[in-house]
């Protein structure tokens, strides 16, 4: 595989960002990955994002992370999560219009905030066919409306996350085991279980047919 730095137009801003390509023949599918939540340091090298964006190129699937606006060299500042919408909407903008992306094949990965913020652009983008969050920092609404996305979909969290719902997620684990999975030992930050969360999320966009 092979890395290429670029940067993604957004109205009067760049994003920051960074494509990992197979080095199998394209046109490949493509992932948009969004980062954890950047007042609290989170950014497109998180190794979460990072481990995801190896192992999907590994299964001849483009993926390009970015950094949210006001985030490493992205220009803006912290939009509440509203903006950062607007940033997602841009990168996926830029993964179907790239050269060698099959824009028929567009999926959307988020980790903790990042999976806060790419569920309601999912919801109303057609672009998007798979989406994929792992640890997702939603609130009671945005479960409510997880649960109801009827596209093909799959969650992940570690059993020792403080950030999500537990008794809520096992219920939805027992009910549909296929798209919602918790991983023993894990907590919210994923240290040592980097490997194994990047594998499952990865397999998930393996399966495009």
């Amino acid at each position: 595989m092979r890395r290429e730095h670029t940067t993604i137009p957004n109205g009067d801003i760049s994003l920051e960002a960074c494509w990992h390509f197979p080095d199998d023949n394209a046109p490949w599918p493509a992932v948009v990955v969004c980062h954890p939540h950047p007042l609290y340091g989170g950014n497109m090298s998180s190794n979460v994002v990072f481990g995801i964006c190896q192992a999907l190129a590994n299964r001849d699937i483009a993926a390009l992370r970015f950094n949210f606006r006001g985030v490493g060299q992205s220009g803006g500042e912290f939009g509440e999560g509203v903006g950062e919408q607007e940033d997602v909407k841009a990168a996926l903008d830029f993964a179907s219009a790239s050269k060698n992306i099959n824009p028929e094949r567009i999926g959307l990965a988020g980790y903790s905030f990042g999976g806060e913020v790419a569920l309601p652009v999912a919801i109303k983008d057609k672009r998007v066919k798979k989406l994929a969050l792992v640890s997702p920092a939603l609130s009671d609404e945005g479960w409510q409306e997880l649960e109801r996305y009827s596209k093909p979909k799959f969650v992940v969290v570690g059993e020792n996350d403080f950030v999500i719902p537990m008794v809520m997620f096992l219920k939805l684990t027992e009910d549909t085991p296929e798209r919602y999975q918790v991983i023993a030992g894990a907590d919210h930050f994923w240290g040592g279980y980097e490997e194994l969360v990047a594998e499952k999320v990865s397999g998930f966009f393996g399966r495009w047919d």
